[in-house]
Order: C-alpha cells, then sequence, then structure tokens
C-alpha cells in the first residue's frame, strides 16, 4: 500500500492550526507530529505555506444516475468533487427510477462501488406508501431518509400529513428534509403567470418560492420532530426567517434538530439574477442579501451547522430555457471550499471554522466512522490547499459533465493542490489520477 509523508503543513483540525508532519500508512492516518522521518518506501510531499484539512464531506449532492446520465453520473461527478476537495459524498434519491426501495438503492451502491473517485453513501426516499421500504433502511450503511416536502423529480412528494408523523415516529435514523410550502408556492406561480403569461422573469424566482414557503414548511417540520423525537436534519436553509427555528445553546452531539447552508445560498444574492438567469435558479430559490446575511451569522454563530453544496447538474441546453421551463439546480462540488476559501480571504470565516462545517460536523450529524477529521487511525481522507495561488474558473477547467458553471470567470485566490482519498493521492494540481479508492461510507449507530 502507499506510504506517503506530508511534511510542514499547516494542519487544521478541531479548531487548532499547528504545523507539522503526516503519515499516511495503509490507508489509514498512521502518525501526527513534528519532524517526522521517511524510509525509502515513502513518497514525500512537501507542503510548507499550505493548509493540510479533511476532505470536505458533502451531505447533499445529486450525481444524476441512474436515469438522468446526460446532466452528469457518479464517476464525472465525482471526478470533479475530488478536485474541489471533496472526499466523501452523500447523494440523494431522486434519480429515475426514484430511490424508494431497497433494491433501487443497493443499486445505486453497485455503481458507485465500481465508478466514484470519491467515498459513497445514498439516501433512500420516502413517497406517501413506501413507509415498510423505509423502515427496512439499513442505519449502519445508509446515511439516512431524504423527505421532499416540495415538488421534486418522481413521486417523491410526501404530502399526507398522517404518513408524515408516522416517518417521524417510526424510525430511529436521520430524517433529512427538502422544505417549501408545495400550495404557497402553487400560489404564488399562479399570481405570476396571471401577470406575465409564458414570460415570468427568473427575477420572480425568490418570490414564487418566497420565504413564507420555506418558513411555513420548515417550521411544520421542526415541529413534528419535537412532537415524535424523530432526528431531524433540514437542508439548504435560505431566509433570515428561518434562523430563529434552530439553537446554538446546546453542543452539536446533542441535538435532535440540525441544520444546513448551501454555496449558493452563502455567495449569491436576489441581485445576481438580472446577470447570472436561471445559472443561479436553485430550489429553494437564492433570496436577498439580508437573508443571505442572516445565514452567515447563523453558520458563525453555531445554529447552522453543516455547509454543503446541494450539487445538481442540469445540461447547458436545460438552463437556457425560458425560465418557467428551466430547471432548478447547478454543479458545484468543484468550487465549495475554493469559494469557502475565498469568504476566508474576506474575512467573512476563519479555515478553522470552514473544516468545522464542512468535516467535522457533517461526520458529526451522520455519525460517520473515522472520517471527517485529522486524527491517527482515521481514513487519510485529505485536501491540501494552497492559500495564495489565483486562478481563474473557467470552461477549460471545469470537470463538470454539464461544462458549465454559475463561477466562471471568477478569479479565486486559493486552490486545492492534492486530494486524498483512503490514503490514495487521487488529485494532483488540476490532474485526476485514474485511480478509485473510495469506500462506502459507515455509520456508528
Amino acid at each position: 500500500m502507499d506510504k506517503i509523508l506530508i511534511k510542514n503543513a499547516k494542519i487544521v483540525n478541531e479548531g487548532q492550526i499547528f504545523e507539522g508532519d503526516l503519515l499516511i500508512e495503509n490507508e489509514l492516518i498512521a502518525a501526527i507530529g513534528q519532524n517526522l522521518e521517511a524510509d525509502a518506501e515513502t513518497t514525500i510531499i512537501e507542503a510548507a505555506g499550505n493548509f493540510l484539512i479533511p476532505g470536505m464531506i458533502d451531505d447533499q449532492v445529486h450525481f444524476r444516475e441512474p436515469g438522468l446520465t446526460h446532466k452528469g453520473n457518479i464517476a464525472s461527478e465525482s471526478r470533479a468533487a475530488i478536485a474541489g476537495g471533496i472526499t466523501s459524498f452523500i447523494e440523494q434519491p431522486n434519480t429515475v427510477p426514484n430511490a424508494v426501495t431497497q433494491e433501487i438503492l443497493e443499486q445505486k451502491y453497485e455503481i458507485a462501488a465500481q465508478t466514484s473517485y470519491a467515498n459513497y453513501s445514498f439516501m433512500i426516499g420516502a413517497t406517501n406508501d413506501n413507509l415498510d421500504e423505509v423502515l427496512k433502511t439499513n442505519p449502519r450503511n445508509v446515511a439516512g431518509i431524504k423527505i421532499f416536502l416540495g415538488s421534486s423529480t418522481g413521486n417523491m412528494l410526501v404530502d399526507n400529513e398522517a404518513v408524515l408523523e408516522k416517518i417521524f415516529s417510526s424510525t430511529p435514523m436521520l430524517i433529512a428534509v427538502h422544505c417549501e410550502d408545495e400550495q404557497t408556492i402553487k400560489d404564488n406561480l399562479a399570481e405570476y403567470i396571471e401577470k406575465y403569461g409564458d414570460d415570468v422573469p427568473v427575477t420572480a424566482h425568490h418570490l414564487i418560492r418566497s420565504e413564507q414557503a420555506c418558513y411555513l414548511s420548515s417550521s411544520k417540520a421542526i415541529a413534528l420532530a419535537k412532537k415524535t423525537g424523530a432526528r431531524l436534519h433540514v437542508f439548504h436553509l435560505s431566509t433570515a426567517i428561518e434562523m430563529d427555528l434552530f439553537t446554538n445553546e446546546i453542543p452539536l452531539e446533542d441535538k435532535k434538530i440540525t441544520a444546513e447552508a448551501c454555496i449558493h445560498h452563502l455567495w449569491f444574492t436576489n441581485e445576481d439574477y438580472a446577470t447570472k438567469g436561471n445559472f443561479i435558479k436553485w430550489n429553494p430559490a437564492v433570496k436577498t442579501a439580508h437573508d443571505r446575511e442572516a445565514l452567515w451569522e447563523a453558520l458563525l454563530d453555531g445554529r447552522i451547522d453543516v455547509i454543503a453544496t446541494d450539487h445538481a447538474p442540469h445540461t447547458l441546453e436545460e438552463k437556457q430555457q425560458p425560465y418557467l421551463k428551466a430547471p432548478s439546480g447547478g454543479p458545484l462540488v468543484q468550487h465549495a471550499l475554493t469559494a469557502m476559501f475565498e469568504a476566508w480571504h474576506q474575512n467573512k470565516i476563519s479555515v478553522e471554522k470552514i473544516v468545522e462545517k464542512t468535516a467535522h460536523n457533517p461526520a458529526k450529524v451522520f455519525k460517520i466512522e473515522k472520517r471527517g477529521f485529522i486524527k491517527v487511525g482515521y481514513h487519510a481522507d485529505l485536501a491540501i490547499v494552497n492559500p495564495d495561488s489565483p486562478w481563474t474558473v473557467s470552461k477549460e477547467n471545469l470537470l463538470y459533465h454539464c461544462d458549465w458553471s454559475p463561477f466562471e470567470g471568477q478569479v479565486f485566490h486559493s486552490r486545492i493542490t492534492h486530494t486524498f482519498v483512503n490514503g490514495r493521492l487521487v488529485y494532483e494540481d488540476f490532474k485526476i489520477k485514474d485511480i478509485r479508492n473510495a469506500k462506502r461510507l459507515l455509520f456508528n449507530r
């Protein structure tokens, strides 16, 4: 097996940055210290001046396989992920067919075992009529249960309140929710269609998928979790008003209800629709500057626990359709960490906090076994970040199958130089190595 010694790195772990060396052996972190020595069989990587961080664990992606592979697939999108320093991902069930049975779920795991460059897990999806399948889910090797409380691909909108309560009260597994109130969105959309006909502008997206739609749904989900004692994780929060639903007064390990913010809601605002158009059309919608500021405040004070991407690629042709026809979602995994390091350059967040929200906390929220930290005996899922190496996002350096990014033209001042997955160097200086050393995530439950 590979033996690698990373020398003189700024190692970031559990709120501290310290200069030192790290030895990788047999896929694991074997030693951390000063002046570690290497034998003749060890590859040495000099990291002086660079940060060594645990690889990001992205708890919400849509890699589109099976059934939607014209947009992306597990191989293409996991390659982009490792180029972005993401070493593990949790993929969502709204592929085609929807992953709402154990058989379909395991088929996705089989594909990933053959093709993924990053460690992987998949959620099973809930519907109005698959409770029996949901309850068969193994908490040891499946990340959780995903419930869409707003419309999604196929038959995955769960709008039967009796069914919802049964799911919440019947499973000890983590339940992750997409919270938007469907009726509110339908009513708002009808108003805009009445006003604009087929030419509804994309600038109305955050008004159609409004803050009220988000708050109604998330507050209902949280109330149900409190009533039933369910373990609830609320995906991709986007509004200031929702921040009052979460707390920072208890340790993360003791929270029954946790929260996530995504890169696009932390970066863009509704003012960007004028220039970015459908390329920043997501569900939930990118909201106002006030909402973005509130998300940052909650992220830093501990009400929001996790940073994720909600990576959801669509083809350029699909995105270039008129607003009413263009699908929501966009590719983000290749640029998520560098976007957060750009925020560090802007003094919005510390490197220690970036690591906490992208690696430590996802591992804690999902109880992922031996990942998300730089500790001896843990899997060597790592990224080296050069904090002072400017580069520009362009079509020439994109790895997404869809071949576009909302960040095109953006200059980032930090870059991922190396990514390690289970101890193997899989990415170096904009080059992917043809190494698939990924493993299925396991959970301490």
